[in-house]
């Protein structure tokens, strides 16, 4: 049985369509139309009353599983197909959820913030500052290995690397040599072009 997507091309949408086509899981994508209000018409909001995307719904239960939040969805996925998008021994577990944590709330979400401020364009920079600044600090992370937690790819480099899609303009490469050559790595997976692509 099939996953089914619902969402939009969004950052967190993105993140779910890409662990999705790493852990190599038969999905579907379900439009969800942002910009003309899909995402408040009832058959939506019977899936999440907040009406936010990503959802996705897994019909090989029975009833059919229904989740949200992006981050929650990438857990479940890796339950689905262990290994794949996050280490199985425990302190290499740890660690890249560590980092998938970091990109989650130090780099993400200001990011995010910085989108949907309105009025104020020193807050806007200053959020936006702040994200790109966590992200470059990333470059830490690549120091002894070839991944952000390690040398086996995972859901902390799905969330970098994704994020990195809409501000890579915002980026003096020349100072994140490490970071440039491990976003080629990563944009070099057909998994992720494939997921990038999943919403058209």
């Amino acid at each position: 049985m099939t996953i089914e997507l619902y969402g939009f091309h969004t950052g967190n949408c993105l993140r779910v369509a890409v662990t999705l086509e790493e852990a190599e899981l038969p999905y579907v994508v379900r439009n969800v139309n942002l910009a003309a209000g899909d995402h408040y018409r009832p058959g939506h909001l019977a899936l999440n009353p907040h009406g936010k995307v990503p959802v996705i719904v897994d019909r090989s239960d029975h009833p059919p599983f229904v989740l949200t939040q992006s981050n929650a969805i990438m857990m479940y996925i890796d339950q689905k197909a262990p290994g794949r998008t996050l280490p199985i021994a425990p302190k290499e577990r740890a660690i890249a959820i560590e980092r998938l944590f970091y990109f989650v709330t130090d780099v993400i979400a200001p990011g995010m913030s910085a989108f949907r401020v309105r009025g104020s364009e020193d807050a806007q920079a200053s959020l936006l500052h702040s994200a790109l600044e966590a992200w470059s600090d990333s470059s830490r992370f690549l120091e002894n290995s070839r991944y952000m937690a390690g040398d086996t790819f995972s859901a902390a480099d799905i969330a970098a690397g994704v994020f990195i899609q809409s501000y890579r303009r915002h980026v003096d490469w020349s100072t994140v040599p490490t970071l440039e050559r491990w976003l080629t790595d990563v944009m070099a997976r057909p998994s992720f072009q494939k997921g990038l692509q999943a919403f058209g």
